[in-house]
């Protein structure tokens, strides 16, 4: 019989999660800091510059600079799907966090059924904000 491994210290469980986090926050504070309302900061969405269509992303970085100054409303209108992926992001790094501090692995196993559900809310998204009735979610 092999031994079992030895127990990770907490620092070290953390690191991954915490560091993470940290990447997410930078980018968030620069963007907050950094108005892409603001022309010539940011690169234009080329599919939205090449055929007038907006991709899922489109007014993504609008979303966040609204999110981080605390205007809801604003950061739905540029991108509700977007808003939807910070909550998302934020319930998975608290699990992500209390499992790192229990010393429980963090395994995040999706099903393909789950990523062609995400790839069809994706189409969905992106057809019906590029239609005239769904011109409320366009940015």
């Amino acid at each position: 019989m092999t031994a079992p491994p030895p127990a990770r210290s907490l620092a070290r469980r953390l690191f991954a999660p915490v560091a993470t986090l940290a990447g997410v926050a930078a980018a968030f504070a620069y963007v907050g800091t950094v108005d892409p309302n603001e022309p010539g900061h940011y690169p234009v969405c080329p599919l939205l510059r090449f055929t007038g269509i907006y991709c899922p992303g489109c007014g993504g970085l609008r979303s966040a600079h609204a999110f981080v100054h605390g205007d809801l409303p604003a950061a739905l209108g540029a991108n509700a799907l977007a808003v939807i992926g910070y909550g998302l992001f934020g319930f998975l790094m608290v699990i992500w966090l209390i499992r790192g501090i229990r010393g429980v692995p963090m395994r995040l196993a999706v099903s393909p059924v789950l990523w062609w559900g995400i790839g069809a809310v994706l189409v969905l998204f992106t057809l019906v904000r590029n239609l005239p009735f769904g011109s409320a979610l366009a940015p």
